[in-house]
């Protein structure tokens, strides 16, 4: 069946082929293909990238199969046994990149999904609107609820690898080697004069969104370490949390403290992956949010408190990077922490009625003494809970 961009449609049987079907032809752009493996939306390394060059996945479960020409097109198919792949495989993505051009100058660019069993079509998706896209998602399988379902993506980056990797990890860039052109969506940096972006306005109404932070201690010259309080940086834990307000009024907080971690799969569709005592550049703290459900939000606001290390955030730089699985990443760094702060509210997401929006708040907030930086940033932001000393 013929799918709209976004649209998704359960996939019932154990193994299917995909066929990555584009036009061929005078002033047609050279294409390539291949399926990426992600877990927690990423690729894990380039052993998770099928190609023809990669022709079978290590795990034997996802095989390129050849590549044909006929009737003006070229298709890649590709095998995959959804019965058989590993747990932590959470979706197997199919692209397309463009060697010498873009992919509007490429015709008749689909996706099929076959049943491996009879050959019937499962799912079909046509992409139309691609103009300076060098490579282009054209759909995914994905687990959902304990099965697998197919959607149809059409996402495109103008800056070929640079954004795929980006926005999918350094292990997803391609086999071909796109042209290279000067600018393109691989990233949307939030700044004090453009602070905001709609998610929905860059494609990304479904599947995951990831909201990751990583920190690290800046090296001063000794003796101005103590001015405000600071600590070294070996031992300074940081804890990323949400407070969220759902649309029918429920509110609550997801965060390491009290052991509140929330769930991706039953309100409040937020999860906190797990408590990083180091910030390490590999992984920081992690926090999911199911666009899914993006129609039961009402606010969701991400904060940082610090747990123990240090007296303030004062000499430590740290990043936030919202990655959603459709869509540009968004990224931001924190200001300068000028004051005795323990607590930094980073992002409010609110839904538009389109889908959310993403605004960066880099405020950093001083409790009084006595009250504690969650009820700090309750206060700040008119939440309105009641909150009990809690541990983790």
């Amino acid at each position: 069946m013929g799918m709209l961009k976004g649209a998704n449609a359960p996939i019932s049987v154990r193994t299917v082929r995909v066929e990555v079907v584009r036009g061929s032809g005078p002033g047609a752009s050279v294409t390539d293909a291949c399926a990426l493996l992600t877990a927690e939306g990423r690729v894990r390394s380039g052993a998770d990238t099928v190609s023809r060059s990669l022709p079978v996945h290590p795990s034997g479960a996802v095989r390129h199969e050849g590549r044909r020409s006929a009737g003006g097109t070229v298709t890649d198919t590709f095998a995959v046994g959804l019965g058989v792949l590993d747990p932590a495989v959470e979706r197997v993505l199919f692209t397309a990149a463009a060697e010498d051009g873009d992919f509007g100058r490429v015709p008749d660019v689909h996706i099929r999904v076959l049943d491996a069993a009879d050959g019937g079509e499962l799912a079909r998706y046509d992409s139309r609107d691609a103009t300076v896209e060098t490579v282009l998602v054209l759909g995914e399988l994905y687990r959902r609820h304990g099965g697998w379902r197919f959607r149809a993506v059409g996402q495109g980056w103008a800056d070929g690898p640079a954004g795929l990797a980006a926005a999918y990890g350094a292990g997803a860039a391609e086999p071909a080697a796109p042209a290279t052109r000067p600018a393109g969506p691989g990233r949307v940096t939030l700044t004090k004069q453009a602070p905001a972006v709609s998610l929905a306005k860059q494609g990304s109404t479904s599947g995951t969104l990831h909201v990751n932070l990583n920190w690290q201690m800046r090296q001063e010259p000794r003796g101005r370490r103590a001015r405000l309080g600071r600590a070294p940086a070996a031992g300074v834990d940081l804890d990323l949390g949400a407070l969220y307000e759902l649309a029918d009024g429920t509110k609550g907080v997801v965060q390491a403290l009290g052991n509140s971690f929330g769930s991706l799969h039953r309100p409040p569709y937020i999860h906190l992956d797990g408590d990083d005592r180091t910030g390490a550049a590999a992984d920081g703290e992690n926090l999911s949010v199911d666009l899914d459900h993006a129609a039961a939000f009402r606010r969701i606001l991400v904060f940082v408190t610090i747990y123990e290390g240090a007296a303030s955030f004062a000499g430590l730089h740290a990043t936030v990077t919202l990655r959603p699985q459709q869509g540009a990443p968004v990224d931001f760094a924190l200001d300068e922490c000028t004051v005795p702060s323990t607590v930094c509210a980073l992002a409010l997401l609110t839904h538009d009625g389109n889908g959310l929006v993403v605004r960066r708040e880099a405020r950093y907030l001083v409790p009084d003494r006595g009250v504690s930086p969650q009820r700090t940033l309750d206060r700040a932001y008119d939440w309105g809970l009641q909150w009990t000393p809690g541990r983790k």
